[in-house]
């Protein structure tokens, strides 16, 4: 795929930007929703990030959310089902070419939930870290400026590190 990769610095105006997009998601998804968390790196401070918000959801019963589909196209998102990881829901909001919004959704005890909020939370405390990935990220965008793949796979190292180091310091604050 050739999207263009755009990294900008982190703008505090995205917390709100979350806040609102995430009641409008609450009013969607009712009775099904557990949790909703902003992740991804709009959602870590300091860093470059691509001007995506990515949304985490918990639900009750994943099947359920398929019955949603035409809901959340009504607010102007693209189901994508699985897109790669068995057992999340996966929906994209876009203005014109540009993503907006990534929405990944998964049921109540999936391992992938804790490892999105360990990552997330893990550099926050850990503001040298971030700082590495924002400057991997900025590396790979100057490699790959046209190719969100390319930008994606590159990062794929370092991002297993990090989980790896997440979940032993998550489990160190237990």
């Amino acid at each position: 795929m050739t999207r263009k990769v755009e990294l900008v610095p982190h703008d505090p105006l995205w917390a709100h930007i979350f806040q609102a997009e995430a009641e409008v998601l609450r009013n969607v998804l009712g009775d099904q929703l557990v949790a909703i968390h902003h992740i991804g790196s709009t959602a870590i401070p300091g860093i470059l990030a691509k001007p995506v918000l990515d949304i985490l959801v918990e639900v009750r019963i994943i099947r359920e959310i398929d019955e949603l589909n035409n809901d959340m196209e009504a607010l102007g998102y693209q189901p994508f089902g699985e897109n790669g990881i068995p057992g999340r829901r996966y929906f994209v909001k876009q203005f014109g070419e540009a993503h907006i919004f990534h929405i990944h959704i998964f049921q109540s005890g999936n391992l992938e939930l804790e490892r999105h909020l360990n990552f997330r939370d893990y550099l926050i405390a850990h503001p040298q870290d971030a700082l590495a990935y924002s400057r991997l990220k900025e590396d790979l965008a100057r490699l790959f400026p046209e190719d969100i793949d390319n930008y994606v796979a590159g990062k794929s190292d370092f991002i297993k590190n990090m989980d790896d180091k997440a979940l032993e310091w998550k489990q160190s604050l237990l």
